[in-house]
Order: C-alpha cells, then structure tokens, then sequence
C-alpha cells in the first residue's frame, strides 16, 4: 500500500517527476504535465501552464479541486487538467497523472496502433497492450473522457495524433510506467525492422496481468 504522505511531500514529487521526465526526453520545452493527488483525495497538486521544467520551483505548482478550480497557487495549471481529473475522478486508486510526448510511444499514437505487450515487465507494471485512444482535440475534457475508456485495466494509453498518458499510485509511479511503455516501444520498433515480433505466450500474458490487477488494487 502506498504510504500517507503530506501535501508538502506531494508537492516535493511532482515537482521532482516532472523534472526527471524532461531529463529522460519524454517531453521538451514545457510540453507535458504532472499531477499528484493530494491528501484527503479531493484536490490535486499539478504542474502550471508554459513554464520550462528545469528552473521550475515548488512555488510554481498550483493545486485544484476535481472541478478544475484552483485552491493554492499564483500561476494558471495546465491546459491539459482536465485530461488529469478525469483520471483520478474515474479510478480512487489512482495517486498520480502524467502526459507525455515520449518519441517511440508518439511514433505508434500517430499510426493509431498499440504498443503490444511482448515483454514481460511490460505486462507486470501495465497489464497488457497500450491501446490507442481515439483521437480528440488537445485541451478539451474529450480527451480525458476518451482516455477513462481504456484505463480501467491499463497504466498507460496512448492519445491519438499527440502523445501518451500514464497514471500510477503516486506520480514517481507513473513516470515509471511512461519509461517502460516508452523503452518497450522503442525496442517493439526496431524488433520489427529485423522481423516478425513474437507474442508471449497466452498464459503467460494472463499470469502477468494477474499481478499486475493485485499491484494496482493494492496501491502498488
């Protein structure tokens, strides 16, 4: 079980992902964002609207409600929040959102293909294939509504013609599935350059799955 942590502590990690996230080149300038969610459940600390990663400072996060209003902060949230809180309005499980442009993962959202489950890890820490979410402006609650539909029994989805969203426990757990998915999708890429891509086998995928339901419903 994830443990309780403070708002401080939230706004610590989130702060810390979303650097780490430009720092591995799954976003660049200030596109994509970082949410957590805060003690209590009913807010949500996330990453502001057009400001670079790297001098970013705690004082720049801003927390909303899940009705997008925000309660602490100087600057505006990100354009994308709504992509967020419909995340963590669908799945209680859920303690942290990210949206990013990783570049192999946006290779297979603008083909509108998944990113296939052929590692094992991959489906351990994402529960099976990353579908691609059918395609909806950027900025507009469609997005997030169209993203629930396949996250119920994944931590990751693809976002058609833009980029990919991963959702996790608390967001150090997120940016983690984002780097998995990204890396797998990479490797898928060039494997298909050399040849056919073997599937594992059913039951294999199943068992894996398995462990990946037990992890997300127990906050792992």
């Amino acid at each position: 079980m994830t443990e309780a942590r403070t708002p401080d502590e939230v706004k610590a990690e989130v702060l810390e992902v979303a650097q780490e996230l430009y720092r591995k080149g799954l976003v660049e300038g200030t596109s994509g964002n970082v949410s957590g969610r805060m003690p209590g459940g009913e807010t949500v600390c996330i990453t502001p609207s057009s400001v670079a990663y790297l001098p970013m400072t705690i004082d720049d996060l801003v927390v909303i409600d899940l009705d997008g209003e925000v309660v602490d902060g100087e600057r505006s949230p990100s354009s994308e929040k709504g992509l967020h809180l419909a995340c963590y309005q669908a799945f209680p499980e859920v303690g942290g959102v990210i949206h990013s442009h990783p570049v192999y993962a946006t290779m297979f959202a603008l083909a509108r293909e998944p990113v296939p489950a052929v590692i094992e890890e991959f489906v351990v820490f994402v529960g099976g294939d990353v579908p691609c979410a059918e395609y909806a402006t950027t900025g507009t609650d469609a997005v997030g509504e169209e993203l629930v539909k396949h996250l119920a029994d994944r931590s990751a989805a693809l976002i058609a013609n833009h980029g990919m969203c991963s959702i996790g426990a608390t967001a150090e757990r997120a940016l983690h599935t984002a780097l998995v998915v990204e890396r797998s999708a990479q490797i898928v890429w060039g494997a298909r350059l050399l040849g056919k891509v073997h599937d594992i086998p059913d039951e294999v995928n199943t068992n894996f799955a398995g462990v990946y339901r037990w992890m997300r419903e127990n906050g792992m």
